[in-house]
This record gives C-alpha cells, structure tokens and sequence, in this order.
C-alpha cells in the first residue's frame, strides 16, 4: 500500500475540486477559535490559494492534504504540517474532519498516515499540536495517537469569551 494511504482513507493534494469543502471548513466561525482564522475567505482567495499553492514542504514550510475517505472517494477533512522547521526536524500538526465524519476513526488514521510519513519519509524528529483546552475530542484524538501533553498554555487564545489555555502535546520519533 502506498505511504499516504491505507484501507479506509487517503492523504492527497489539494485539488481544484476541492474549492467548495475548503470554502465551507474555513468559512465555519464556530472553529475558529480553534485555529487562527480571523474572518470568512472568499471563494477567489481560496480559488487563488489553489491554484498557487506548492507541495514542497522544504519552500513553503507546509503541507496541507485532503483526508478522502477511500470508500466513497469522498474529500472528509485536512491534515497540515506547518511551521516545518528542517534544522531542528519538526513540525506542527493540525486536522479537520467534517462534523458528519468526527468520532469515526478517520481522524485517527490520517494522523497515523501523516506521522509515518513526517518520520519516515521527511525523517522528523518530532510532530507537535496545539490543542485548546475546551477541545476535548481534539485532546483526546491526539492522546490515542500517542501525543504526549508537555505543557498547559495559560490564556494562550484570545476569543469573544476571554483567553482559552491551550495544552502543547508533542511525538517525538524515537528511531
């Protein structure tokens, strides 16, 4: 079986296709405060971020992939690597799955595709996520993934309600 992919999902580049599931996860307010989304994107700048985005990680310092679901070839959710950092080999890791494919196991199996991949094939050191308190199925995901919490981060995230503490939860690839 191919590196980004096993028997219920596959981890593939953005496409054109993709224009209106992008538009409706970062146009959801309601995740905001979860990621660092300010206002709604319009379809042109998503359209515009597309066409002009690059899958070379080492250039951009990111990589975002499409979680599709293998069995209906349908695009589920996101996973990213950002803030790729080649001389101390690590990254961020973030995910977003469509609230109808949450609590399914899709979220496990691109996390576990994308770290085999970070350590594998990128040869990281180690994945890392910044996981807001009051996101408890976030915590909890990235706990069955053997993410360890290294830290709570006081009021770390400002939202409408006041400062959110944030738990930094690290993998470190220990081959």
């Amino acid at each position: 079986m191919a590196l980004l992919e096993n028997d219920k999902i596959i981890l593939r580049a953005l496409e054109p296709e993709d224009l209106d599931a992008l538009y409706k996860w970062e146009n959801d307010s309601s995740l905001w405060n979860y990621g660092s989304t300010l206002a709604p994107y319009s379809k042109f700048a998503l359209r515009e971020y597309l066409s002009g985005s690059t899958q070379d990680i080492f250039q951009s310092r990111q990589l975002r992939l499409m979680i599709e679901e293998k069995a209906s070839g349908k695009a589920i959710g996101t996973i990213d690597l950002y803030d790729f950092d080649a001389l101390n080999l690590r990254a961020g890791i973030g995910i977003l799955l469509d609230a109808e494919y949450r609590n399914k196991g899709f979220g496990y199996h691109a996390l576990e595709l994308m770290k085999e991949y970070a350590f594998r094939f990128l040869l990281l050191k180690q994945l890392y996520a910044y996981v807001p308190e009051p996101n408890v199925p976030s915590y909890k995901l990235f706990k069955k993934s053997g993410y360890l919490e290294n830290g709570l981060l006081k009021s770390w995230v400002k939202t409408v309600d006041g400062f959110m503490n944030v738990y930094f939860m690290q993998q470190i690839n220990e081959n």
